[in-house]
């Protein structure tokens, strides 16, 4: 028994016509088509065709990449806060160099306790100069700036550590 829905449904379905027979013939079309592919084919490589409208394109978007690669250097230079970031590093690596210099002149004639200090020192000399690398590639990086800084102060520490008079060590 069929529901007063199938039974419109159905109705629906067979007063539809059979088939819908398209108003002109379509072969023409599809094979105007095809001919315009092949002629825009190259035959040898199988590439398609560039047409010189293609060619204007592509010649303005580089123009205009050139034009705004040269009339915004900024946008592809470090700026004056990245300029001024690299020579406070520089200025602090000097001072810091300065400064250990100072204190191992200071400290010649003092016999230093330990023997492996020297290896220390040049540890932290290798991590000082990867943080500057660091630096390098993020100049305004707070973080990295405030890491040197500590490794500058571990090697001071570590030379007074070293050659603190026997006195101090009680």
């Amino acid at each position: 028994m069929m529901s007063k829905f199938e039974k419109t449904l159905e109705d629906s379905i067979a007063s539809l016509q059979p088939a819908k027979q398209p108003e002109r013939d379509l072969w023409r079309g599809i094979e105007l088509g095809i001919e315009a592919q092949r002629l825009n084919t190259d035959e040898e490589t199988n590439v398609p065709h560039v047409s010189h409208r293609q060619w204007f394109a592509i010649a303005a978007s580089v123009c205009v990449v050139t034009l705004l690669w040269f009339a915004i250097p900024s946008a592809f230079t470090p700026n004056n806060d990245e300029i001024e970031t690299y020579a406070l590093i520089e200025k602090m690596s000097q001072q810091q160099q300065s400064q250990v210099s100072r204190l191992l002149t200071s400290f010649e004639r003092t016999p230093a306790l330990t023997e492996d200090w020297q290896a220390q020192l040049n540890e932290l000399d290798e991590a000082a100069s990867a943080v500057k690398q660091a630096l390098k590639n993020d100049p305004n990086n707070t973080a990295l700036i405030r890491m040197l800084h500590h490794v500058y102060q571990q090697q001071i520490a570590l030379i007074e550590r070293v050659h603190a008079p026997k006195w101090q060590q009680i």
